[in-house]
């Protein structure tokens, strides 16, 4: 056990007595039927013990007999699912206050009279259904950044205390500076992650447990003295409060400057320089924190472009590009979810023309300067235009920023507009050609928005709707075509590989089984891509076999094995982040369980995987890809 654990596993003894919880004793007794040998009863070492545990179930080694298996993938599904029922509200829950809300919001928009009760009820569902969405939404930021290789600098120790805090923390109150306690049928969200305020908290806190000087030398006094206070206490809800409040955004003056001058921070260079750079200018990176710039700097690079001051010295840091060796890591900016600030992109978009995969980026600079467009258009009072609507919607192409998330833009501008009075515009019709259901399907329809009911895609297929929605905007029903056929598994590999794509040893041994076969004349296959939610599943986890069985039902057809290796070469462009399964037979290899095959993008690039057992259960959000069903 280092140093840097030991001194803060004793804020876990402190402030938990965590080495007598019931979870330390069960870790010690599985580490003994194990290895067979006792965990010393040194609190320390019963506590890094059971943090072990938990490190291992999050960064699991790789399966020897099956090396395409992913376990991490798995275990974080395991420990959401986990810990979504021991945290996330219930709609048995939501208290009778919130729906009394709603009944009184209803009346003053004059809309409380015409609801049935079976409409009041469907109300209260989809109502149910958002806010469990938004608070397992905002409980994943805090896992999966845990999870991945960016908050390594954190020891396991610290990670667990404020993972601990935050499921106790409500919604931050902005008048009172406080994250009240949360309750069983709290309705808000978790706290939002804020990198550079937990950076500072985390540095701090290990500092003291070290024994070392937090430098507070940029605060006023009276700021000092609430910190140490709240430093000497523990409570990770007040310390990140002050954090958030310190870590301020840049004034609207430095945000209407683009004059500036890029700095590069060399790999391996003293991490010192730039973080204090970064402190106190409210980032909202993560690097303003001391352990994080130093892993970073190891890794790559650092640029930052900063903003002059009055004296025209790079003072405001306004963008990032962080190396990993040679490629870029990511792109950050100091606007809402780390996005590029509306002045920025252009600065951005030349400094990126220097790297050599620069270019992956373009359309991200073209989005946000797009987006930018809209919202001065919309501010003026001026109409969109249909070219205008259909970006905004997303309706062609999902709109790509540098944030760590959505633009917030985007969700800003849509609450600004009515979707219904929209919808024609978008998709070129009038509103009556707007199917809601498959019984006004006609030969004049042009879209359908509605649920997916038995038979749906035939009747799609058949009159040859455009577009189609479970609801508008946000589920989409992506269509599209992939030419397949004409080439053996042996050429289609070597593809894959000529394009740079990233194969697991799972999919590669899928690829060379007997029951992986190519058609060997061409054909063109009319493919679907939606969500399990789209499916209308009542149970929230259904199983492949079902999401199988039901996708027949709509009209839809398991596709041929050969058409994710076919996908995978055309989809070069697929958002970063974005893994969809391809619905088809699935195939045994490698002495594993039958999967089908992954298709994705992540840091380090595009990737053909594996997945899907049979048994297996699925999340709402998660993505499958058919064929429609051919006519006859």
């Amino acid at each position: 056990m280092s140093e840097s654990s030991e001194s803060t596993n004793q804020l876990l003894k402190d402030k938990y007595n965590l080495h007598n919880s019931p979870e330390v004793n069960a870790a010690a007794t599985r580490t003994r039927l194990r290895t067979g040998e006792r965990v010393p009863q040194y609190p320390l070492i019963r506590i890094q013990n059971y943090l072990d545990r938990l490190n291992n179930i999050i960064n699991p080694p790789q399966l020897e007999r099956h090396p395409g298996f992913d376990r991490k993938k798995r275990n974080l599904e395991m420990l959401k699912r986990n810990l979504y029922d021991r945290y996330v509200v219930k709609p048995d829950e939501i208290p009778e206050s919130y729906w009394e809300n709603q009944r009184r919001i209803a009346r003053e928009r004059g809309q409380a009279e015409d609801l049935k009760q079976e409409d009041w009820e469907e109300l209260k569902r989809q109502n149910s259904e958002a806010i469990i969405s938004d608070q397992e939404s905002s409980l994943n930021k805090w896992i999966d950044y845990f999870a991945s290789p960016d908050s390594s600098w954190i020891p396991d120790s610290l990670k667990y205390y404020a993972f601990r805090s935050l499921l106790n923390m409500g919604e931050y109150d902005k008048e009172k500076k406080i994250y009240p306690q949360r309750s069983k049928g709290t309705t808000k969200p978790f706290p939002d992650l804020n990198r550079e305020a937990l950076a500072y908290v985390l540095d701090a806190l290990s500092k003291k447990y070290k024994g070392q000087q937090v430098d507070l030398s940029s605060f006023t006094a009276e700021d000092r003295e609430k910190f140490e206070k709240h430093l000497q206490g523990e409570n990770f809800a007040k310390l990140y409060a002050w954090a958030i409040e310190k870590v301020t955004p840049a004034s609207p003056e430095q945000l209407t400057a683009s004059l500036g001058k890029w700095v590069k921070y060399n790999q391996g260079s003293d991490h010192m320089p730039l973080v204090q750079s970064l402190q106190g200018h409210g980032t909202g990176w993560c690097t303003a924190g001391e352990s994080t710039a130093q892993t970073q700097l190891k890794n790559g690079d650092f640029y930052v472009y900063y903003s002059l001051d009055s004296n025209g010295n790079p003072t405001f840091p306004r963008a990032a590009i962080r190396m990993e060796d040679q490629m870029i890591g990511e792109v950050r900016g100091i606007a809402s979810e780390q996005n590029l600030d509306a002045r920025i992109v252009p600065v951005v978009e030349k400094k990126l023309e220097e790297f050599p995969d620069g270019q992956l980026y373009k359309k991200r600079v073209h989005d946000m300067e797009f987006l930018t467009s809209i919202k001065h258009k919309l501010q003026s009072g001026q109409k969109l235009d249909r070219e205008e609507l259909v970006f905004l919607y997303e309706i062609n192409f999902p709109i790509e920023g540098f944030g760590c998330s959505k633009d917030p833009r985007i969700a800003e501008l849509r609450s600004q507009r009515t979707p219904e009075e929209d919808m024609p515009i978008g998709f070129d019709c009038e509103k009556n050609q707007i199917a809601r259901n498959p019984r006004e399907i006609n030969d004049r329809t042009k879209a359908y928005v509605g649920p997916l009911k038995p038979g749906i895609f035939d009747l799609i297929s058949r009159y040859n709707i455009e577009y189609v929605y479970t609801s508008f905007p946000e589920g989409k029903i992506c269509r599209g075509s992939v030419k397949i056929g004409g080439k053996t598994a042996r050429q289609l590999e070597d593809e894959l590989r000529e394009t740079g794509v990233n194969i697991s040893s799972y999919a590669q041994s899928m690829l060379h089984n007997s029951d992986f076969t190519t058609l060997l004349n061409p054909e063109i296959l009319k493919t679907v891509k939606l969500r399990v939610k789209d499916l209308g599943f009542k149970d929230r986890y259904p199983t492949t076999d079902q999401i199988y069985r039901r996708a027949q039902e709509l009209g839809l057809e398991l596709c041929p094995a050969e058409t994710a290796i076919h996908l995978r070469l055309k989809d070069i462009n697929q958002s970063k982040g974005e893994w969809y399964y391809i619905g088809m037979k699935q195939i045994t290899a490698s002495g594993g369980p039958p999967r089908v095959f992954l298709l994705g993008r992540d840091g380090s690039g595009l990737w053909l995987a594996a997945g899907a057992v049979p048994d297996r259960e699925w999340r709402p959000g998660s993505g499958f890809v058919f064929r429609l069903r051919k006519q006859t």
